[in-house]
């Protein structure tokens, strides 16, 4: 919706994302597609030549596309199987603890990161 905002007003956008459904239904001007798990739209976490890659496509699709409705989809890949869509994000009886566990221990860190001044690069 942002982007259409700043269409109107003259500011061309691209949008990097992994929810191409979504993001078309939105009406998003342009578009650079990652098939890779919902919070990771530009790449792998720490994986700055695929997060290069993707930044790189969305420049180009700026400066190249003539009108808005550009779509440009990245052959990125989040593992060479693609079993990881099952199993991305599932809560099961055999994990739950372990995820409460890291999530407690996540905001832990989080609040103690804040109290020091320090923040996630």
């Amino acid at each position: 919706m942002t982007a259409r905002a700043l269409e109107t007003a003259g500011i061309a956008t691209v949008v990097i994302g992994s929810a191409l459904d979504i993001l078309q239904r939105a009406g998003t001007p342009r578009i650079v597609f990652n098939d890779l798990p919902l919070g990771n739209p530009v790449g792998k976490p720490f994986d700055s030549t695929m997060q290069n890659e993707s930044l790189s496509a969305a420049l180009n699709l700026l400066y190249t596309a003539q009108s808005p409705g550009a779509v440009q989809q990245l052959p990125n890949q989040w593992s060479a199987s693609e079993g990881w869509r099952d199993n991305f994000m599932a809560i099961t009886p055999h994990n739950r603890e372990q995820l409460l566990l890291l999530g407690e221990e996540s905001r832990r860190q989080r609040l103690l990161n804040r109290e020091q001044g320090l923040f996630r690069p």
